[in-house]
């Protein structure tokens, strides 16, 4: 049974994950189509009605702060016009010949204009002028342009005794803004050809057209009581619609555009313009919509016959890749498949893979063991305790016979071994490596005849900095053997604090010097540094700097052919207790 279970079926038969996907598809997808194109008529028009209504009722708030920004205008004007405390002031000032008194009235007149501004937010420019004259400015709140001329403003309405003119920009001087102007004649005994002329808020005609309101992208045009265009927001879309023959009162299609109209009771007509394409985005977005889930559905339907076909065939192949997996890795655990029956058979195979693993590893360990009964025996003969206690002896031998010289030999390298290979922690201060590090160069001039000289240089203030132990002497050691020249060879080792967070240390050498690609070789192939002679040194280093520093460590080798070699180290500053041993 088991020999056919995984055997290829003939090519004539039929695949049941082919089956179960196109049976799930047509299952998903034909309900969908048909709800489609049931709802596609209706929603068509409920929404076309919506937009309709939408920029209708927009289009008569626009038109209604419209008015009201003509009749705010038309009572402002009337204020400065023909109210009886301000017009008497104008009346006097034009009447007057004493400059003082001329002075006074002007400033009353200038605060009253002030006063009225500052009670109507709405208000912007306001000024008496007297058209034709050669100062045509008698009061103002604003600069007034030196180009002012009403005769060059587009016209818009007449009403109420008063021009209306715009949109247009500002007469005020420092400002490009669009707004809406009127000017009314000043009615007083004795005073001719003075006018007042008002301009709105300079923000306030921006907050009347607002596409916002609309929830998509319009253009604007207004028309004058005359029939003509005063403002065209596209400046791509022709004016020749106000000359259509509109067939609803209201909307009209007409070269792309879908155009709403609003007629003013004061004269003039706001007509609202929408694209085709924008008009019927929600239809669009309503369609796209309708395709998505279309498509969810049709993965949803390849997803739940994959998944359908995974319940039933996928639990034999894992029973089979469990069984391969086996003789590849038998440490790892059996993955489950979520169905009880094959579950339990994979519950009982890996049961058997635990005592085959354990009975594995029991035989490992008592090899292990074994290896490190021989790995101790072998340790036990060069104890260090018998090397110090051998050496102690030679010491005292050699003080016994007056031999000085052996006797502090002996010593240095007593001291050498015991910071090498005693069990003092892994970190240890700058001092403590310092200490030992001149021990051993003492061992190594007595060694060498003294044929070289060490200098060392350490900041006060870095002596308690933590550092790992044996840093230092397998760079020194290597500048003896190969750094240092014949005669009069020196060795400089450098410990400077950098700021307060980092240490430098610096080893150099007085020898032949090394060129850039050996350093680079040196510091990252382990297999160089043995051919170079080199022992473990520069390898270890580095490896002991990667344990304890990481990425915030530098090791650096720069050489000057016939003056040296330096290795710069740089580190963070650390106490103690911040390593982990």
């Amino acid at each position: 049974m088991k020999s056919r279970i995984f055997q290829r079926r003939p090519l004539a038969s039929r695949s049941l994950r082919r089956t179960l996907v196109f049976y799930l598809i047509i299952g998903s997808l034909l309900p969908l189509a048909l709800l489609g194109l049931v709802t596609y008529f209706s929603i068509y028009s409920i929404l076309t009605n919506k937009i309709q209504s939408g920029i209708s009722a927009s289009l008569k708030q626009e038109a209604a702060s419209l008015e009201n920004t003509i009749n705010n205008l038309d009572f402002a004007s009337k204020q400065f016009a023909l109210d009886g405390q301000i017009v008497d002031e104008v009346a006097r000032f034009m009447q007057e010949s004493q400059v003082y008194k001329k002075s006074q009235l002007m400033s009353s007149i200038n605060e009253k204009i002030n006063l009225v501004n500052f009670t109507n937010p709405y208000l912007g420019l306001t000024a008496y002028v007297i058209p034709g004259a050669e100062d045509p400015v008698l009061f103002t709140n604003f600069t007034l342009s030196r180009n002012f001329d009403t005769g060059k403003l587009p016209p818009f309405i007449t009403y109420n005794g008063a021009s209306y003119f715009g949109p247009h920009k500002t007469m005020y001087n420092n400002s490009s803004n669009i707004v809406f102007s009127s000017i009314r004649v000043v009615q007083a005994p004795g005073v001719k050809n003075v006018y007042v002329y008002l301009e709105t808020n300079y923000n306030l005609f921006a907050k009347i057209l607002n596409q916002q309101s609309y929830g998509m992208k319009v253009s604007h045009l207004l028309v004058n009581e005359e029939g003509a265009v005063t403002y065209i927001e596209n400046k791509d879309m022709s004016s020749d619609v106000v000359k259509t023959k509109w067939s609803n009162d209201q909307h009209e299609i007409y070269q792309g555009y879908h155009f709403f109209r609003y007629k003013s009771p004061q004269g003039w007509q706001l007509i609202t313009a929408v694209k085709q394409s924008t008009f019927n985005s929600e239809i669009y977005s309503w369609l796209r919509k309708m395709l998505i889930v279309a498509m969810a559905s049709l993965i949803f339907a390849v997803l739940l016959a994959l998944f359908i076909w995974k319940q039933v065939y996928r639990p034999l192949r894992k029973v089979n890749l469990e069984i391969v997996r086996m003789a590849e890795n038998r440490e790892t655990p059996v993955t489950y498949t979520q169905v009880e029956e094959f579950d339990l058979l994979l519950g009982n195979f890996q049961d058997m893979k635990t005592k085959i693993n354990g009975l594995i590893n029991e035989v490992e360990h008592n090899e292990k063991q074994k290896s490190q009964l021989e790995i101790e025996k072998l340790l036990s003969q060069i104890n260090p305790h018998f090397l110090h206690n051998t050496l102690n002896t030679v010491q005292w031998l050699a003080r016994m016979n007056g031999q000085k010289e052996i006797d502090k030999l002996v010593t240095l390298l007593v001291k050498v071994l015991h910071y090498n290979l005693g069990k003092k922690s892994i970190i240890v201060t700058v001092q403590d490596e310092i200490d030992a590090l001149q021990n051993y160069m003492e061992l190594q001039r007595i060694r060498y005849d003294y044929e070289f000289e060490y200098v060392v240089h350490v900041d006060e203030d870095v002596v308690s900095a933590a550092i790992p132990r044996f840093l230092l002497q397998p760079l020194v050691e290597n500048a003896i053997y190969h750094g240092t020249s014949e005669r009069n060879g020196r060795v400089d080792i450098t410990i400077r604090a950098r700021g307060s967070d980092t240490v430098s240390l610096q080893v150099a050498d007085n020898g032949e010097g090394i060129d850039p690609q050996t350093a680079h070789q040196l510091l990252n192939e382990d297999d160089f540094t043995a051919k170079r002679g080199l022992g473990i040194g520069l390898s270890y280093v580095n490896r002991l700097l990667k344990r304890f520093y990481g990425e915030q460590m530098t090791i650096d080798i720069t050489g000057i052919p016939n003056v040296g070699t330096t290795i710069s180290i740089v580190i963070p500053r650390k106490a103690r207790e911040d390593f982990d041993d």
